[in-house]
């Protein structure tokens, strides 16, 4: 009898939520599928694993016995991939770069010419994790270095990189979408397109929470990454902040961006963990640092 992992993950998150829908939720599925697939893992395994009824949804016998082994076997498989994964990476010599939205600005090209250099024969191989992920995937070791907004969460090291104004994108029907800047008390009863829970400090500072005078966000919706979170402002559903440099990288039609200049700047930064000292690493750290500040401080030519 051979059950997938996937859907022992299924599983075991219905059996701590309690929940079909609250499970799927986390799970970013719909409860139809969730509950298709849980079914699925009973008929495998020839046993009934969750009983629900007008009182909600509980394990069987047979489900409260599966439910410890199948958080360890989840564990140990989440322990274990990310380091086969790295090891896989370094003897093909890639690094695993994360992002969670464009980082436009031309520090990109500019960064993988300086790592060429300082690390001969190898490449990147960008990873684009969503807010759902704090830090794009490094506290989860899928990948190897990091470009993040900050705050980011502990556990890693920082380099900050730039730091720019924070801008508002707004639904182009908006009736400040015309003004080139607004102060953000304007915006404060405004509803907002926020970054899920998940993302921790993010989340609060791109709600502008130490700016709000202990007044409350209104959340329209959660988004979980830039994509969701246009479509719902094009949509007329809210506003939400976002780095200065990003209104050229996500311009489209339906969104105005303005700036906000009352507001603290933002900051890029490049992420790795603290316990990683490999030079590759290192490099790409550098190489990072330099392309900043060339482009920065561009050279006027002579």
């Amino acid at each position: 009898m051979d059950v997938h992992l996937r859907d022992l993950r299924y599983f075991v998150t219905v059996a701590e939520e309690l929940s079909f829908t609250r499970a799927a939720e986390l799970l970013y599925m719909s409860q139809p599928a969730l509950s298709k697939q849980i079914r699925q893992l009973e008929l495998t395994m020839r046993v009934t694993l969750l009983r629900r009824d007008s009182q909600g949804t509980a394990l069987t016998a047979a489900g409260a016995v599966l439910l410890p082994v199948a958080r360890r076997t989840l564990e140990r498989w989440d322990d274990a991939s990310p380091g086969v994964l790295a090891a896989g990476a370094s003897e093909r010599r890639v690094l695993r770069v994360g992002l969670q939205s464009s980082i436009g600005r031309g520090l990109y090209p500019a960064l993988l010419e300086r790592f060429s250099r300082l690390q001969p024969d190898w490449r990147v191989e960008l990873k684009l994790c969503g807010w759902t992920e704090p830090c794009a995937g490094l506290l989860k070791r899928n990948v190897d270095v990091a470009l993040v907004w900050m705050p980011v969460p502990a556990g890693v090291r920082t380099r900050i990189l730039l730091s720019e104004p924070r801008w508002v994108a707004l639904p182009s029907g908006h009736h400040l979408a015309d003004q080139v800047a607004v102060d953000f008390a304007a915006l404060l009863d405004e509803p907002f397109i926020a970054l899920p829970r998940s993302a921790g400090a993010a989340r609060e500072f791109w709600l502008a929470g130490c700016e709000r005078a202990g007044k409350p966000p209104h959340i329209a919706l959660e988004a979980a990454n830039p994509d969701e979170s246009f479509e719902a402002i094009a949509a007329g559903l809210g506003v939400r902040l976002l780095p200065a440099g990003d209104a050229a990288v996500y311009a489209r039609p339906g969104i105005a961006f303005s700036a906000v200049p009352d507001l603290t700047e933002c900051q890029l930064a490049v992420a790795w963990r603290h316990d990683d000292q490999r030079p590759e690493v290192r490099n790409f750290t550098m190489a990072c640092v330099q392309a900043a500040a060339a482009i920065l401080t561009p050279s006027t030519g002579g």
